[in-house]
């Protein structure tokens, strides 16, 4: 094999190529996530990231054909990812899938299977690309490898921008261009930018097949649009999410959580706002606010002093806003994430923002809170999310950072004296979410070192329950009043001080008075607490800042009785979000094991050159391709905290983690071999102080201004990342050297282990937390230096 310097095209087309498939991935999730739900988006992405497994595969079997023809090859699986990429998204709109059903339905498990083959392609096809340039261009692997990375860390700020100013076909349509553009890099010659600019066109004309998009019939916007004369008076569009507003004339929207049954009046007409075509929020005419005092939130003005200053944390449509206001609050900071949703308010709401008492800041809630100065009456959290969505389990996997001890102990801390946190949870029998909300006031206040018996109270409506939690003890008038407006509305109280089980579960009667015995077990000290917590079938220990599931609730143990109880209408109680990420894995698991290392030990057994063991292999390529997007993960949860968001988390971690480690990766070309065999290790030993030093950055620079938090940000992220560019790059320059038919099968063992990565260091933070996340990243970085100092004795 020859390996003449590449033309100087070649890192763009290698660098746009990069950029391209990553931002396609975060399409994708963006895409999933709006037609069916996000943990369908992880699922399809992992499996269909086998497509580079499965490229390296290729390419060592037909690599040597290929290369011979390299100009020609590359940019003919750079425009097939052109087309595949917004091709294969067409396709699938045209599947229609229930997700909830893929256990037990061998016609849903089809679809999915089918639908990880469509996304497979376009990976494959970018891979195949790139790794045939590494293969080719094995001595400048440094340089094609940094290029690579480069892009990739560019194109996820990139996309995350664009994702502010386009629909998300749209950015699909410039990914798709982009595809082509990097088939004309790889062979600059007329006849391939012609080509390049006809797929181009061919993507652009193929738009109206994309729109609208098929969202799930199962999910919430679908149904509503069924209601005669409902339709959809405006769409916006970001990464925050889509928004879609909806009004139905002839059956208008009337949405209130939790509503007394004893209110005989009506409520006002609504402008549905659906995100992501699920979890409606209303926005309501201002016209009859009478029903806002039978909501089950009104609790915070009915009991103690007035109520002058109140937060609304996820402010959504304003009803919470407007309860507010109806019930003399004079001042109300409205606190909403998506400024695309408070613009919308603005717009539909007949001048609720436009209050004098109003506030509108646009942050999210645990960052709006760390950052105010004040002391607030009241602290509410709305209901934001849908009843559907919460029996389902699908926000399982979705870190947050509202709901942790830490976060509550904060929100208590910003109390006024007497001021009460109010929070709102759909009510789930067996209760899951309620009992866990509980369980992480009385720790709070635990921490507070507060007598949490004193200042807790719950209560219940007919599918909704309230937490109440006072920075003071409830004195008897409070209480009193607490009776008369639980009396008045029928509704239970189902725990405060004083109230004796035989008193609750009167008026929306359950078999069993679960929340009573809940509190009384979770009051009751730490020996019974804790033998509370184990013998729950639901996982309800409180969540912290280390592991921020709070939606996730299942145990393996009820999995047997929970399907038992499918039949009976029990669906609703097994966490699907999470199930389907295990089954991902286990399938991951298996195709690599078919794709990769099956192929991997026959062909090289039979190979007659054979200088680098499989198993050497193996554990170097697969080790640093798990740890990598180990750290990642890690970082993104981390810093999302300190930045306020997930998306600005995701998008500063992953840039830099990119941006950087290509840095390091061209840096790596001066480092001579027996050097190289140090590097895993020396990440390992940055990997845990780097962890030290972010969990530092949180405490102490929480009040710094959002863009020296960025900075700070990049600037721990960037020497970790620098050292995690290199090992690979250094390892394929001695297989250049050494086995160059070996560079194929590295591709792919590392593309594999990515694959498995992003899906196993999700359940090692579900279950273990972060730390032991980074830890294990460390762990497996030992494991490639002792592989790489392998080499020293061999060479």
């Amino acid at each position: 094999m020859t390996d003449d310097r590449p033309r100087p095209t070649l890192a763009p087309a290698v660098a746009l190529l990069s950029a391209a498939a990553l931002a396609y991935e975060i399409l994708l999730i963006r895409l999933f996530a709006i037609v069916d739900w996000h943990h369908i988006a992880f699922l399809v992405i992992s499996l269909a990231l086998l497509g580079y497994g499965a490229s390296g595969t290729f390419l060592a079997l037909a690599g040597a054909r290929l290369v011979r023809r390299f100009d020609t090859a590359a940019a003919a699986s750079a425009a097939s990812f052109g087309g595949a990429s917004f091709g294969a998204f067409l396709l699938a709109q045209r599947i229609e899938m229930n997700s909830l059903e893929i256990f037990w339905s061998a016609r849903q498990f089809g679809k999915l299977f089918l639908l990880y083959l469509l996304f497979a392609v376009p990976f494959f096809c970018a891979a195949t690309a790139i790794g045939l340039a590494l293969t080719r261009f094995g001595a400048q692997s440094a340089r094609i490898y940094r290029a690579d990375l480069v892009g990739a860390g560019l194109s996820a700020a990139a996309v995350t921008a664009l994702l502010f100013a386009v629909h998300p076909v749209t950015a699909l349509q410039i990914v798709a261009g982009a595809g082509f553009a990097a088939a004309a890099l790889f062979a600059p010659r007329r006849a391939a930018v012609l080509a390049a600019a006809a797929g181009i066109a061919a993507v652009i004309a193929a738009r109206p097949l994309a729109l609208p998009l098929r969202i799930s019939q199962f999910k919430e916007l679908s149904q509503a649009l069924r209601v005669p004369g409902a339709r959809v008076i405006e769409e916006r569009s970001g990464p925050l999410g889509l928004l879609t507003a909806v009004v139905s004339p002839e059956v208008p929207f009337r949405h209130a959580p939790g509503l007394s049954l004893s209110f005989a009046g009506e409520i006002p007409a609504q402008v549905g706002v659906f995100s992501d075509g699920g979890g409606m929020t209303p926005i309501a005419h201002p016209s009859s606010v009478d029903y806002l005092d039978f909501m089950p939130t009104a609790v915070a003005y009915h009991i103690g002093a007035p109520r002058r200053r109140v937060a609304v944390i996820g402010a959504g449509g304003g009803t919470e806003v407007m309860s507010a206001l109806a019930h003399g609050a004079e001042e109300v900071t409205a606190v909403e994430v998506n400024p695309r949703m408070a613009g919308l308010v603005t717009r539909h709401s007949r001048g609720l923002y436009a209050d004098r008492r109003v506030r509108l800041a646009v942050s999210e809630g645990r960052r709006f809170i760390r950052q105010s100065t004040g002391r607030y009456d009241v602290i509410q959290i709305a209901l934001l999310d849908s009843l559907g969505s919460a029996a389902a389990g699908v926000q399982a996997l979705s870190e947050s950072y509202l709901y942790t001890v830490e976060s509550m102990t904060e929100m208590i801390e910003h109390l006024a004296p007497g001021g009460v946190l109010v929070v709102t949870r759909w009510m789930q029998v067996p209760p899951r979410e309620v009992v866990k909300l509980f369980a992480t006031a009385v720790a709070a206040q635990e921490q507070l070192r507060a007598p949490a018996a004193r200042r807790l109270a719950l209560i219940r409506g007919w599918n909704t329950a309230t937490l109440v939690v006072k920075n003071g003890d409830f004195d008897r008038h409070e209480l009193a009043a607490l009776r008369r407006f639980c009396d008045q509305r029928s509704f239970d109280i189902d725990y405060a001080p004083g109230v004796a089980r035989g008193e609750t579960n009167r008026v929306n009667i359950l078999e069993e008075s679960y929340l009573f015995d809940a509190a009384a077990a979770i009051l009751g000290g730490a020996a019974a607490r804790d033998d509370f917590f184990d013998r729950y079938k639901f996982n309800v220990r409180p969540a912290t800042d280390e592991r921020p599931y709070f939606f996730h609730v299942f145990r393996w143990r009820a999995l047997p009785e929970l399907l038992r109880l499918r039949a009976r209408g029990g669906m609703p109680l097994l966490e699907w979000g999470y199930l389907v990420l295990v089954a991902g894995l286990l399938q991951a698991l298996l195709a690599s094991v078919a794709l990769i290392l099956v192929p991997l030990l026959f062909v090289r057994r039979g190979a007659a050159v054979r200088r680098e063991p499989a198993v050497r292999l193996i554990a170097y390529f697969g080790a640093i391709g798990l740890a990598f997007l180990f750290v990642e993960i890690a970082f993104m949860q981390r810093l999302t905290l300190f930045l306020g968001h997930p998306l600005y988390a995701v998008a500063v971690v992953l840039s830099s983690f990119l941006f950087f480690s290509g840095i390091g990766s061209g840096v790596s070309a001066r480092v001579t071999e027996r050097r190289a065999a140090l590097i895993p290790l020396i990440v390992a030993g940055m990997v845990l102080a780097e962890l030290l030093a972010v969990r530092a950055l949180t405490a102490a620079a929480l009040d710094l201004p959002a863009s020296m938090k960025i900075a700070a940000s990049v600037a721990v992220v960037a020497p970790l990342a620098f050292v995690m560019g290199m090992p690979f790059p250094l390892a394929l320059r001695r297989l250049a050297s050494h086995d160059p038919a070996a560079i194929p099968w590295a591709w792919s063992i590392n593309g594999t282990a990515s694959v498995l990565s992003s899906m196993l260091a999700t359940l090692i933070a579900v279950h273990f937390g972060f730390s032991l996340l980074v830890a294990s990243a460390a762990l497996l970085y030992g494991v490639a230096a002792l592989a790489a100092r392998s080499w020293i004795k061999t060479s």
